[in-house]
């Protein structure tokens, strides 16, 4: 089932980039390998692509450009690779609409793991049904089987996969406490740890485009040492 899916593995190290594509091609998937940010945008042009493995560290464009590139014309997955020392880094990745991250050293079983995960939860967001329902909230409407979000004066707001899924999985339990771990198990189905942000790294992206008042949140209510809840509405 992997065969239809198509990774690009982008790394300027030959060794490194060789080993991760055999062994995800010995998974099943279709591999393509990327030394740079020319060759990324050659196999991105040359046919759909379902993954992007991105190490932050390349020769010219670095990893980071490289995302922001992709973001403006594509919400395919993408996964970070990173060093140990930039958390600075992960962040801002999440920030500009990476999906997850790695850090180097990485376990190949544990990487495989979260891009079918990835993967997985891309193809059920195509697969929608169309008579899903839509959210409305503050003069707000979130379209879930189209995943659009338009504002109250009528403006459609862009969001990351990462920003919708989040969004939709506090206005489908307006009112219910969902944990920092309830949320991460939407938004990238990963193991929990403590110290990730990701969480809140994407609320307070979401509260940039929804609140009034981003400081003084009203929709998105933080409950302080167990996570949020949605306070706008079903």
């Amino acid at each position: 089932m992997s065969a239809q899916f198509h990774i690009v593995v982008v790394e300027d190290e030959p060794v490194s980039r060789m080993t991760l594509a055999g062994y995800l091609a010995k998974a099943g998937y279709r591999v393509t390998e990327a030394g740079d940010g020319d060759a990324l945008r050659a196999a991105m042009a040359a046919g759909a692509v379902d993954l992007v493995l991105l190490d932050i560290n390349l020769p010219g464009d670095d990893g980071l450009s490289l995302l922001r590139e992709i973001r403006r014309q594509s919400e395919v997955g993408v996964i970070m690779v990173t060093g140990v020392s930039d958390e600075v880094d992960r962040i801002v990745a999440l920030e500009m609409g990476a999906d997850d991250y790695v850090t180097k050293p990485f376990n190949t079983r544990e990487l495989l793991a979260r891009a079918r995960n990835l993967i997985r939860r891309t193809e059920a967001a195509r697969a929608v049904r169309a008579d899903d329902p839509v959210k409305r909230f503050a003069g707000w409407e979130l379209d879930l089987p189209r995943r659009r979000l338009t504002s109250p004066a009528g403006h459609e707001v862009r969001l990351t996969r990462g920003e919708f899924e989040l969004l939709a999985a506090l206005v489908s339990n307006p009112g219910r406490v969902l944990t920092r771990d309830n949320l991460l198990d939407h938004v990238s189905h990963r193991d929990w740890a403590p110290n990730d942000r990701s969480v809140d790294v994407l609320i307070g992206r979401v509260r940039r485009k929804i609140e009034q008042d981003p400081k003084l949140p009203r929709l998105i209510v933080t409950v302080h040492g167990i996570g949020y809840v949605f306070a706008g509405g079903g």
